[in-house]
């Protein structure tokens, strides 16, 4: 079994810095793309390189060290939506805010249930 390795970005102003270890290992790959779809893209390139026959190997992508401020941040680019404030994963785990919109049940007016 393999190393997993982990794909870092951090934004430098409009552009993105990538830098891509292997656990265990010194070296790094690096290198800045415009835009986050552009930096992820770029990741997998990289990590290709260093793996080149391996379609199991395991990655982790992290936000300034961060797997869930990174999927939140992708996901939005992804689908064109504004970027939420930063919410670190601390925040979820140890509770933060709920939003203030309950879903929807029968005692709300004008809501029928199947």
């Amino acid at each position: 079994m393999h190393a997993p390795i982990t794909v870092n970005y951090t934004p430098d102003g409009d552009d993105w810095m990538v830098t891509v270890a292997v656990a265990g290992e010194a070296a790094t790959h690096s290198a800045k793309a415009a835009g986050l779809i552009a930096a992820r893209d770029q990741a997998d390139q990289m990590v290709a390189q260093i793996e080149p026959n391996d379609d199991r190997r395991r990655v982790v992508h992290l936000l300034d060290g961060d797997a869930y401020a990174f999927t939140t941040s992708y996901l939005h680019a992804r689908l064109g939506l504004a970027q939420p404030a930063q919410t670190s994963t601390d925040q979820v785990i140890n509770g933060a805010e709920p939003s203030t919109h309950p879903w929807p049940d029968a005692t709300v007016e004008g809501v029928e249930n199947a």
